[in-house]
């Protein structure tokens, strides 16, 4: 799971190659802002079907984060 959600990262926050770990703060190491993220919890809920509670965005600052959390919400 960790490499397509690697590649939704990257293509949706217009990034170059880099190095993504489970341990990337998505504001501290790749920029993203408020707006960002919740663009990229609306292609992860695409690409894998589900649908992350809004008030469960608060708690997501890294990579490991949505990853969790989207576990939490049924993706294996």
């Amino acid at each position: 799971m960790l490499e397509r959600v690697k590649e939704i990262i990257l293509e949706r926050l217009n990034l170059g190659e880099m190095e993504i770990t489970e341990d990337t703060n998505f504001k501290d190491d790749l920029g993203a802002d408020s707006l960002d993220l919740f663009e990229l919890v609306m292609a992860f809920e695409e690409e894998y079907g589900i649908e992350i509670p809004t008030e469960e965005l608060e708690g997501i600052e890294t990579v490991g984060d949505i990853i969790k959390t989207m576990q939490d919400n049924g993706v294996a």
